[in-house]
């Protein structure tokens, strides 16, 4: 299975455990308008295919706690194909850093990065800047707050595709 080869239905079901996560067949079958068995074969069908990478919860922190978080943006000094390899694979290492976006433009990088306070965020940039990955330089966002996080909504996007 490819990702052409989706149909309707396989866009219901992805659509179904994206909004609500891990469901119960009968739950899952109900949301889709599918017979709960030929649901569960698609939705293993589709793990199998690796169309689900996991399933998370989505965590308040605000209720947690108070953290910083910070959008930065990098700019590498050299564009070697090395260069990026070397970048990439020292920020997947970074647990501060959740999102790291490569970019056409003006910067290479756009990065979100949650420390648990400013002081924080500083000792990760000092270090990453130490590491020598070759930053040329960088831009910092500090979040006042979030506006609007979500995931796309699959159904929509797959339907703006194809017309």
């Amino acid at each position: 299975m490819n990702k052409f080869s989706l149909d309707a239905t396989d866009i219901r079901i992805l659509s179904a455990i994206q909004k609500h996560g891990q469901l119960s067949k009968t739950k899952l079958a109900e949301i889709v308008n599918l017979s709960p068995t030929p649901c569960w074969v698609r939705l293993d069908r589709l793990k199998a295919a690796g169309f689900i990478r996991g399933y998370q919860a989505d965590i308040a922190l605000d209720l947690v706690g108070d953290f910083t978080q910070v959008i930065v943006t990098v700019s590498l000094r050299q564009h070697r194909k090395s260069d990026f390899d070397r970048f990439e694979t020292h920020i997947c290492k970074l647990d501060e850093v959740v999102e790291c976006i490569a970019t056409g433009g003006g910067m290479d990088y756009v990065l979100k990065v949650f420390t648990s306070n400013l002081t924080g965020f500083q000792t990760l940039m000092d270090s990453l800047l130490a590491s020598e990955l070759g930053i040329e330089r960088y831009m910092t966002y500090i979040v006042t707050r979030e506006v609007k996080s979500a995931q796309p909504n699959l159904g929509a996007l797959v339907d703006k595709g194809k017309k």
